[in-house]
């Protein structure tokens, strides 16, 4: 009878506390989720974006155009409560992109990697508004972005600013490659993933029905990946795992007639990646049956087949298929391209900005993420300033003396410096002078103008352009957010290095990418780790150290125990085939 009573007392708590019943789903779901649902009351019980106070007319307006890595991690960090924020987008949610290719085959839910972008901004104690709409035309000279709503209406309407962050991302790049666009599908959104996953189990019904040939089964049964980077490479491994692990089983049929390929034009898949990985991934595909050509580039793309040109016979061959993912690469939107030709970058194919991530040929536009690229400032454009900053004295020779007083900014202003002495195994610019002159003791090195060229003169070579990675945008977002919280402070007091072409400091220190690793899922549940240090792991404790990261990096507590609770979903159950 105790045990009764106890039992009604605690089912009538739940009654009368219903969030009591919320905090015990979360805490059995995420394993400790208490952090998670506090955050999440928060969120509640905070005020609504439409309450927050007007902007005054002394906030400067900062427009932001896109909800990505770049964006999101912007509006993340930015602190200071003396702008009035803007986010404009037509996607009203931040995605995490890189567990997509889980969302094709349902061993994570695409409501799992979204967050709506209201709930980060609601977050903020600062004046943010949120506008679902997509920018068409930036006018630079006026200092007005045209923008479109995404509902039925289209309505349209210009929004004024006063700092523009433009972080709308890139666009597939198809190369001009006839019949992608009408017969391909893309995996760079949530609706992407979800086309793919509904495209799969569409093959798989189809090819059951009783009224196909062999042969027909046999093309609709071929899923063909175009792109051996760390996109295609990861969806061919998932995909061979939602075959292998549970289409089998539901469809034994047809499963001996299910064939992957994957299609890179290079002579390896995962280029990026250190060589150990690219042999290791190459080899397990063979084994696990997944049909890899590289060295062969797309031509042409029909509803039923995809012609290949062998780059090294120009032997041209044809693949019947049922479904196509194109994953080639990124090409810059339109409304970006129109931009660049206002400001003067017409001829450049990626939007270019310096290393301020500001835009070049503007004052108050910024550029973040996979739609520009730093364009690097090199060494020797600025030499003869940098000599003449660096000699003090005004004698025409730089003594050693004089030169580690300028060292710093010198690298802090060109990091291809540091970059070129790190491969050339020396310590500090010193070394790189001494080994120009010669057996010379170090504190009489004394160069002249010429001497000084001669010695960097090969320092430029080691200038490389960032990969378009959530990585590199999220870093980017960060890293502006915190110029725009310390802009006034750094104004009166500047950190930056020297201004060698003018007299003073810049305002801050360039951005600088800081590399923390990178992953390659290749299915069975093995994973590729290329960690900084030149540290390679191969394997299933690879695997676990990818879920551990993936985890950790979502943007919120819930999206967090929603991909775990995906994950312990499809251990436990395997992968849903429903078409949903």
């Amino acid at each position: 009878m105790k045990n009764l009573s106890f039992y009604k007392r605690f089912s009538s708590s739940f009654g009368e506390y219903p969030s009591l019943s919320r905090f015990l789903v979360v805490f059995a779901v995420s394993g400790g989720g208490l952090v998670a649902y506090s955050e999440a009351n928060n969120i509640q019980s905070g005020a609504t974006i439409d309450e927050l106070p007007e902007a005054s007319s002394e906030k400067k307006r900062v427009v932001v155009l896109g909800t990505g890595w770049a964006g999101t991690s912007f509006l993340k960090n930015l602190k200071n409560p003396s702008y009035d924020v803007q986010v404009i987008s037509p996607r009203n949610y931040f995605a995490f992109t890189p567990l997509l290719p889980s969302v094709t085959v349902g061993t994570v839910e695409a409501r799992s990697v979204v967050e709506p972008i209201r709930n980060i901004v609601k977050k903020k104690n600062l004046n943010v508004n949120y506008w679902e709409a997509e920018c068409y035309r930036i006018d630079a000279k006026n200092k007005k972005v045209y923008c479109r709503s995404s509902q039925e209406d289209k309505e349209e309407f210009v929004v004024d600013y006063d700092y523009l962050v433009i972080a709308m991302g890139a666009r597939v790049n198809t190369f001009n490659t006839p019949g992608v666009e009408e017969n391909c599908h893309y995996l760079k959104e949530v609706e992407d993933a979800q086309k793919i996953r509904r495209t799969v189990i569409d093959c798989f019904e189809k090819a059951s029905l009783p009224t196909l040939s062999d042969d027909e089964r046999k093309r609709i049964l071929q899923f063909v990946v175009v792109g051996g980077g760390p996109t295609g490479v990861e969806f061919a491994a998932e995909l061979h795992d939602f075959v292998s692990e549970d289409l089998v089983k539901l469809y034994p049929s047809v499963k001996d007639l299910v064939k992957i390929t994957l299609l890179e034009a290079t002579d390896h898949i995962l280029n990026m990646f250190d060589k150990r990985i690219t042999t290791f991934a190459e080899e397990k595909f063979h084994r696990d049956g997944i049909d890899l050509r590289t060295g062969a580039m797309v031509v042409k793309v029909s509803d039923k087949e995809i012609s290949t040109k062998v780059i090294k016979t120009g032997e041209i061959a044809t693949i019947p298929y049922g479904m196509a993912v194109w994953s080639t690469g990124i090409a810059t939107r339109p409304v970006v391209m129109d931009f660049m030709k206002q400001i003067g970058q017409a001829n450049r194919r990626v939007l270019a900005t310096d290393e301020w991530l500001r835009v070049e040929g503007t004052n108050s536009i910024y550029a973040l993420g996979d739609c520009a690229t730093i364009n690097q400032r090199k060494v020797m454009e600025d030499i003869s300033a940098i000599f003449q900053k660096a000699d003090k004295d005004n004698s025409g020779t730089l003594t050693v003396k004089e030169f580690q007083e300028a060292l710093d900014d010198i690298c802090d202003r060109y990091p291809q410096v540091k970059l070129y002495l790190n491969n050339k195994q020396m310590s500090s610019l010193v070394d790189l002078l001494k080994e120009s002159k010669g057996d010379v003791a170090k504190e009489s090195i004394e160069l002249n103008v010429e001497e000084f060229k001669s010695a960097l003169s090969e320092v430029d070579s080691q200038m490389k352009n960032l990969p378009a990675t959530a990585q590199v945008a999220a870093q980017q977002g960060s890293y502006l957010a915190d110029c725009f919280n310390r802009m006034e402070e750094c104004t009166k007091n500047p950190e930056g290095p020297i201004r060698f072409r003018e007299s003073g400091r810049h305002r801050f220190r360039p951005f600088r990418y800081k590399h923390l690793g990178q992953f390659a899922p290749l299915g069975g549940e093995q994973t590729a780790a290329q960690l900084p240090g030149d540290w390679v792991s191969i394997g299933h404790s690879s695997q676990w150290l990818w879920y551990s990261v993936y985890a950790s990096k979502q943007v919120s507590w819930r999206t967090r125990s929603l991909v775990v609770s995906d994950w312990m979903r499809r251990f436990i159950f395997g992968r849903d085939s429903s078409q949903i």
